[in-house]
C-alpha cells in the first residue's frame, strides 16, 4: 500500500502519477435483477457490458434495507448501530459529527469530490456538503422529476400512480437529466483527479420511465411472483403491510393487489431499470470518449433489494433475502475483468475498498473489510458471514422498540428479534437457503435445530469483527 505523503496529489511534481479517478454509481431499489445476474427478462445492456470489465459481486448485502441508513452506512463506512441511523429523519452528524464520509476522505487527499443526483438520501437537510468540494447538483427530487402527465402532477399528493408511462425524451424525467448532468461535469473536471458521485433514483417507486422503455417488454410474458406467505410462526413485527406502496393512488389500501396490477407494477420495474441502464450507458460512454476509463476506478451499487409480490411484500424494509441483497459491482485497472465472486461482501466494505484502491491508507474506525484481495482473486475464502438490521416499529420517534438483527452465512439466514432498551431476545428466525430459498420456512424453533441455531446465535454476537477473512490483505 502507498504512503499518505506519495498518494496526495503533488502538483510540483512533472513525472507524478495522477491518481486513479473514481465514478461512483448509485441506484436506487434496485436488487440484482440484471443481465449479469442471469435475469432471462431484463434488458441491461450497459450495466451488462460494465459487468465484462470488471468483478461481480453475486452475494453482497446491505446493512439496512431501507434508503438513508443503509446510504449512511456505506458512506462512513460504519454500521448503523455505530451511526445511530435507522431512519429517514436522523442525520448521521447529529449523532457523529466529525465523521469523515468517504468522498470527504479523498476531498482531504486532494480529489475534487461532487454529487450528481440522489447519494444521501432525498430531502435537502439529509445532505452533507463537507463531503463534496462543490454544492450537489439535483439531490433532492421534486415531484416534477417523477411525474410528467398532467394527471399525476395535478395530484395534491407528492404519491400519484405507482407507475407513469409517456412518449416524452429521456430527460423529462429526473434520471434523465441526471445523466445530462454527469456528461457536463465530467467534460468540467476531465483534467483533475475526480471522485463523481452519480445517483439514480428510478426503479425506486413511482415506476416511472419513457414509453420506449415500456415498449422493451411483453406485459403478459412477465411471471407473476410466486404466490408463496411468510411463515406463521414469524412475528408479525418481521414483516409489514406493504405501506410505501399502498400510499400510490391506483393501489388502495385493502393489501390486496389484482394480478392486473401486478402485473403493471413488474412491467414498470422492469422498464425502470432499462431507464436507468440507458443512462448509465451515457455516462459511461462519455467517460470512455473523453479518455478517462482506464485510470477510473468504476463502481455501481443499490443501496438495498427489492420485494416485488414475493411473500406477498412489496418494497424493502424487512430483513430477508429480496430485501438485503444488493448488486454491487466493481471495475479497477488493473485488476480482474468479466468475472464473478460468490464472497459474502458488504456496502459498508466500499469506504476500505476505494481508500485501498485509492493508494490511500485506509482510516481506522472503518467497520467494513477492503475487497481488493477479491478484485485479484475472486474465489479465495472470505467472509464466514455478513451482517444486516431492521427497527420496529417502522417510522418511530427516539430509538425504536425492537431490533431485528440478521445474519447471513453461506447457508442460512438467522435473525433475532431483540428489545432494544433490554437486548432481550424476544423471537428468532431461521431459514436454510439450501432447501429453501424463498425463505418461507422458519426452522428456528425445531428441537432438533437446537445446536445450529445456537451455533449461528453465536455466531451473531460475536458479531462482523469475528466474520472478517483471516488474512483480508491476502492477494
Amino acid at each position: 500500500m502507498l504512503t499518505m505523503s506519495s498518494c496526495r496529489i503533488n502538483k510540483g511534481s512533472r513525472h507524478h502519477k495522477q491518481p486513479p479517478n473514481i465514478l461512483f454509481i448509485a441506484v436506487d431499489d434496485l436488487r440484482p435483477q440484471l443481465g449479469c445476474y442471469a435475469d432471462p427478462i431484463v434488458q441491461s445492456p450497459n450495466i451488462d457490458k460494465l459487468a465484462g470489465s470488471g468483478v461481480v459481486f453475486n452475494r453482497a448485502y446491505c446493512q439496512q434495507a431501507v434508503c438513508s441508513p443503509s446510504r449512511t452506512s456505506l458512506m462512513t463506512g460504519r454500521r448503523p448501530n455505530t451511526t445511530r441511523v435507522w431512519d429517514l429523519k436522523t442525520h448521521f452528524r447529529s449523532n457523529i459529527p466529525d465523521v469523515i464520509t468517504l468522498p470527504q476522505y479523498f476531498k482531504n487527499n486532494g480529489y475534487h469530490t461532487q454529487s450528481v443526483g440522489k447519494i444521501y438520501h432525498d430531502p435537502a437537510k439529509a445532505q452533507d456538503a463537507p463531503s463534496w468540494s462543490v454544492p450537489e447538483i439535483s439531490a433532492v427530487t421534486k415531484k416534477e422529476g417523477k411525474y410528467v402527465l398532467p394527471e399525476n402532477l395535478q395530484k395534491k399528493s407528492s404519491k400519484a400512480a405507482a407507475s407513469e408511462q409517456a412518449d416524452v425524451p429521456d430527460n423529462a424525467y429526473i434520471d434523465g437529466q441526471v445523466a445530462d448532468q454527469a456528461l457536463a461535469v465530467l467534460k468540467k473536471i476531465k483534467d483533475k483527479p475526480f471522485f463523481l458521485a452519480v445517483g439514480f433514483r428510478r426503479p425506486h417507486l413511482p415506476f416511472s420511465a419513457p414509453k420506449k422503455y415500456w415498449d422493451l417488454y411483453d406485459r403478459n410474458k412477465i411471471p407473476l411472483p410466486v404466490p408463496y406467505t411468510l411463515p406463521s410462526n414469524i412475528p408479525v413485527y418481521a414483516r409489514h403491510r406493504n405501506e410505501e406502496l399502498r400510499g400510490y393512488s391506483d393501489i388502495g389500501f385493502n393489501n390486496v393487489i389484482p394480478d392486473a396490477k401486478k402485473r403493471e407494477l413488474l412491467h414498470g420495474y422492469y422498464a425502470a431499470i432499462s431507464y436507468v441502464d440507458a443512462q448509465i450507458g451515457k455516462v459511461l460512454a462519455e467517460l470512455d470518449r473523453l479518455g478517462l476509463t482506464k485510470n477510473t476506478i468504476i463502481v455501481l451499487w443499490s443501496d438495498h433489494g427489492f420485494h416485488l409480490g414475493e411473500n406477498d411484500l412489496w418494497a424493502k424494509a424487512t430483513n430477508y433475502e429480496l430485501d438485503t441483497r444488493v448488486p454491487l459491482i466493481i471495475a479497477a485497472p488493473g485488476k480482474e475483468r468479466g468475472v464473478k465472486s460468490d464472497g459474502l461482501v458488504e456496502l459498508v466494505d466500499l469506504y476500505p475498498t476505494l481508500a485501498e484502491l485509492g493508494g490511500l491508507p485506509v482510516p481506522e474506525g472503518l467497520e467494513g473489510t477492503s475487497l481488493v484481495p477479491l478484485l485479484t482473486r475472486p474465489g479465495q475464502p472470505w467472509k464466514s458471514a455478513v451482517f444486516s438490521q431492521f427497527p420496529r416499529p417502522w417510522q418511530y420517534k427516539g430509538e425504536p422498540e425492537t431490533m431485528g438483527y440478521a445474519i447471513r452465512t453461506d447457508r442460512y439466514r438467522y435473525v433475532e428479534w431483540r428489545d432494544f432498551k433490554t437486548d432481550a431476545i424476544k423471537a428468532t428466525e431461521l431459514y436454510d437457503h439450501q432447501v429453501d430459498p424463498d425463505e418461507v420456512n422458519n426452522i428456528a424453533n425445531i428441537a432438533t435445530n437446537a445446536a445450529l441455531t445456537g451455533k449461528l446465535k453465536q455466531q451473531l454476537h460475536d458479531g462482523w469483527q469475528r466474520a472478517r477473512p483471516v488474512k483480508p490483505n491476502l492477494k
